[in-house]
């Protein structure tokens, strides 16, 4: 009999003793007690027939509107997407427009030569090296080349689009094609363990 004494008293002391090392382990959750002191702390208090403690919040009083010295109201920003603005995109009914209005008033002008009175027959009639400029307009007007006007209203706006070298503008970089023999170089070269200068390994 006083053998079971002994090992129910030993276990109470384990448990006891692991509970407070798991206590002074255990995360706390930013409070002042661990995870196993506020679930056993819940499990008594849920348990107790006394009423819950209350505790009284110590509110503080709002601090007073700070009002400006100023009560002028600031003008509302110009809005800029407007037909208003300069840089707005025109559109082809515009540009119809302001073509017909410029042939009507280059109409005794001999040497105005207007855009919309091109006809096929003058279009064959270009020279070889015009053909070659004509090709080359279009083209830049194709890959987004042309710094002379917005024609989408993805465009950005003309500062954005000037360069110190107009060189820069054609230079495409280093192909696929080389790039690709580049990579297969050096992958054959990896897969040897030797660097490429190391010919003799």
């Amino acid at each position: 009999m006083i053998e079971k004494y002994r090992v129910a008293g030993t276990v109470l002391v384990l448990s006891a003793l692991a509970l407070s090392a798991s206590s002074c382990m255990g995360p706390r959750y930013g409070t002042d007690k661990s995870a196993t002191e506020q679930f056993v702390d819940d499990l008594g208090d849920a348990a107790s027939l006394s009423p819950a403690k209350r505790t009284t919040l110590a509110y503080q009083p709002r601090g007073q509107l700070v009002k400006p010295t100023d009560n002028a109201l600031i003008p509302p920003e110009k809005n800029i997407a407007s037909k208003d603005n300069p840089q707005w995109v025109e559109s082809p009914e515009e540009a119809r427009n302001r073509l017909k209005a410029e042939a009507d008033e280059n109409k005794d002008n001999g040497s105005y030569r207007s855009p919309l009175a091109v006809s096929v027959t003058e279009g064959k009639a270009l020279s070889p090296e015009q053909q070659r400029q004509a090709f080359r307009d279009a083209r830049k007007i194709q890959d987004g080349r042309y710094s002379d006007r917005r024609r989408l209203m993805s465009d950005p706006p003309l500062d954005y689009r000037k360069v110190d070298d107009p060189s820069k503008l054609n230079d495409l970089g280093e192909s696929e094609v080389a790039k690709e023999k580049r990579r297969k170089k050096e992958a054959e070269i990896a897969g040897t363990g030797t660097r490429w200068w190391e010919v003799w390994k």
